[in-house]
């Protein structure tokens, strides 16, 4: 089969899947839900463009703290105005209140000396003799107050929320032990999204000239140096690593030798793109190596390879490796993974899972990449999947997916796509374009068993076939594909009787326990949530309204039902019109309503999978009263970890009785809260991945 042909094949596939689940979607949920949903799936999104603060002609001024958490070292020598116009550029970025700024001259022979000490609040230092640009630094860092030591250059200008981002990297990152910025040229171009060091000791600045909002460039990234331009690191680190070694003086290498230190040390070193800084390369030392202050970069090369040598022939790529694979040669396995859309964790069960499941990938040390099927750009959600250190595509950097993956897919050993309908008509692209990869059918949960008990709920025929054409297209992906996931053991056991050959792994949700929160007498209510684009959360949010929660208000008329999720439908919405009913909509936060109501209730008449509503509200100590449906695959007992009823009259006989029962509530909590350690902790999933991992080598 030609590219050409395996293309069309997608196109074509692709549109007829389209259509089917657009009339399942008419059929079930009416035309102006499904209308909204198409929109939704295929409106582009904005995205941001660079920023900078246009420099203020104005007098300067800093602020001098009593209380340093980082410390901005700038070497300057010479060149005044450039240092003038990176201090007011560094001030008009909103600096945080708790950062010093250190200025070291190195005997510069302007007037930098007279102009700078009259700068209020800026501590100014200059040289006695001149250091050259590592003596500077290690001054200026002997200087430093601050929990982080920043090294500046004088030739930069600072884009909003720059210093932020930096020292965020050690947040989101623990490990890291240096963060340095993205560098990029006046007129918008890509100087340096962290550098490379091949096993010459020769380096190479990744991206250089390239755009610096290419999906490649734009994410959280393990480098093996960042240039001393624009970097981060706690100043203890600095001080034990003994700085810049000297044996680089006056300049260059001394950032790569840095690296290697924190590297040696146990850390990571990263470069950080949502801190981006514009670098006048060349100002204060040239570019000809040949001659002047320049020239020492050639010697220092050598320098460095000498010091380095057999961790650099052990552990770096060498020379004549691609740049991309160079770039992220210290990954344990390169994974794609696919889903329909970004992941929203603020919005949907799903959307958590993935999440959770990228970021182990990325903490096994994994070089992760990810795109939506859609293609969209979803604003802070991409960035999120970004600053955790995924390598996230969108459009228009995306294109035609299957001149994507005839480009890409060869780098990748592990492929995971979420849902049927999204791998069917991209595995032949995929077996063509990624023939090295393990393939992964991540079902999320068995959407044929699922629509199958929707069906039989509504006595609906034409549902009922179309979830026999479902069954029929998961099962010949699973024969087709190399491992398979679903979400419980119930749904690994039905698979072990219709797919006995294929291989299957119960990667469930996976949900990090925070604890019990406030005691059952600072609680009263009844909390429901579910995204209501799912037919199922519509059943049962508006059987909760009308058989069950009148039959608990008729004894109990204070007890109070909220309703939370995102896309309610007019039927729902509506239940906020009669007592006792809020209808709250999406939630970005639900610790708030998680810590005040006494019960989560989860009364679901259908489905299949596991249901992130009764996990998120037992990894937060709230329980939960639920259906058999509800728990299926959990794990949990009636009594011990929730309450389980099936009818009506049950579920709110169920809620009456164990309302205000203390001992109850407070067994619950304990059981739900072992419940997620045990089944849903990211270790066990984490144990899967590993297995998967040690097959691929």
């Amino acid at each position: 089969m030609g590219d050409a042909w395996a293309a069309a094949l997608y196109r074509l596939h692709r549109s007829l899947d389209l259509v089917r689940r657009g009339l399942r979607s008419l059929r079930a949920r009416g035309f102006a839900a499904t209308w909204d949903a198409a929109q939704r799936r295929l409106s582009p999104r904005p995205t941001a463009e660079l920023a900078v603060t246009p420099v203020d002609p104005g007098p300067l001024a800093f602020t001098l703290p009593a209380s340093v958490r980082a410390s901005v070292v700038i070497p300057v020598y010479g060149k005044l105005d450039y240092t003038l116009a990176c201090l007011r550029s560094l001030l008009q970025t909103q600096l945080p209140d708790d950062v010093e700024v250190i200025v070291i001259d190195d005997a510069s022979p302007d007037d930098t000396g007279t102009v700078l000490p009259a700068i209020g609040g800026l501590r100014y230092h200059r040289n006695a003799t001149n250091l050259g640009f590592v003596g500077s630094c290690n001054a200026g860092a002997a200087m430093a107050r601050g929990e982080f030591v920043v090294f500046l250059n004088n030739d930069t200008t600072l884009t909003p929320g720059w210093l932020d981002a930096l020292l965020r990297t050690f947040e989101t990152h623990p490990d890291t032990g240096l963060a340095g910025a993205q560098l990029v040229y006046p007129d918008g171009r890509l100087q340096e999204s962290g550098g490379i060091v091949f096993a010459d000791g020769s380096g190479w600045n990744f991206g250089r000239f390239e755009d610096p909002r290419h999906p490649a460039y734009t994410f959280v990234r393990e480098a093996d140096y960042c240039s001393g331009a624009a970097i981060a690191l706690p100043s203890a680190l600095f001080k034990r690593l003994g700085g810049f070694d000297l044996r680089y003086a006056p300049a260059y290498y001394e950032d790569t030798d840095l690296a290697m230190k924190v590297r040696e040390a146990g850390l990571k070193v990263r470069v950080q793109p949502a801190s981006m800084v514009v670098h006048h390369e060349g100002i204060t030392a040239g570019t000809d190596t040949s001659s002047g202050v320049k020239a020492y970069q050639v010697r220092n090369q050598q320098r460095f390879l000498e010091r380095w040598r057999d961790t650099l022939v052990r552990r770096h790529p060498a020379p004549t490796q691609a740049v991309h694979y160079a770039a992220q040669h210290r990954a344990r396995a390169r994974v794609l993974v696919i889903d329909a859309t970004t992941p929203m964790p603020d919005r949907d069960s799903g959307s958590v899972r993935l999440f959770e499941l990228l970021r182990l990938l990325v903490d096994e040390g994994c070089a992760v990449t990810f795109f939506p099927e859609n293609g969209l750009d979803d604003g802070r959600y991409t960035q999120a999947l970004r600053d955790l250190g995924v390598e996230a595509w969108t459009q228009p950097w995306l294109g035609a997916l299957p001149d994507w993956l005839a480009k890409h897919g060869a780098r990748f050993q592990l492929v995971i796509v979420s849902r049927h309908y999204i791998l069917s008509p991209l595995l032949p692209l995929l077996r063509r374009h990624a023939p090295q990869a393990r393939i992964v059918f991540d079902t999320v949960d068995l959407h044929h068993l699922r629509e199958q008990r929707e069906a039989e709920e509504r006595r609906d025929a034409a549902l009922l076939r179309a979830a026999a054409r479902t069954r029929a297209d998961e099962l010949a992906l699973i024969d087709s594909v190399d491992r398979t996931w679903v979400v419980s053991p119930v749904e690994k056991a039905l698979l072990a009787e219709s797919a006995p050959g294929a291989v299957v792994d119960v990667v469930s949700n996976i949900h990090r326990v925070r604890g019990a929160g406030p005691a059952m007498a600072e609680r009263h209510g009844l909390l429901f949530v579910g995204g209501f684009r799912h037919p199922p959360n519509v059943d049962a949010a508006l059987w909760l309204a009308d058989e069950i929660l009148p039959r608990i208000r008729e004894r109990r008329p204070e007890i109070t039902l909220s309703l939370v999720g995102s896309d309610a439908p007019a039927s729902v919405l509506a239940l906020g019109e009669r007592p006792g009913i809020t209808v709250h909509g999406h939630v970005p936060d639900l610790e708030p309503l998680i810590d005040t109501n006494r019960f989560s209730v989860a009364p679901l008449r259908y489905g299949a999978g596991v249901k992130g509503k009764i996990n998120q509200a037992l990894a937060h100590g709230l329980p939960v009263v639920a259906t058999r449906c509800a728990v299926e695959g959990m794990g949990l007992t009636h009594g011990i970890d929730a309450l389980v009823a099936d009818d009506a009259e049950s579920l709110a006989a169920t809620i009456l009785a164990a309302y205000d029962d203390a001992a109850l509530w407070q067994r619950l909590v304990d059981g739900g809260l072992a419940n997620t350690e045990r089944e849903f902790s990211p270790e066990r999933a984490r144990t899967t991945l590993r297995t998967i991992f040690n097959q691929l080598r």
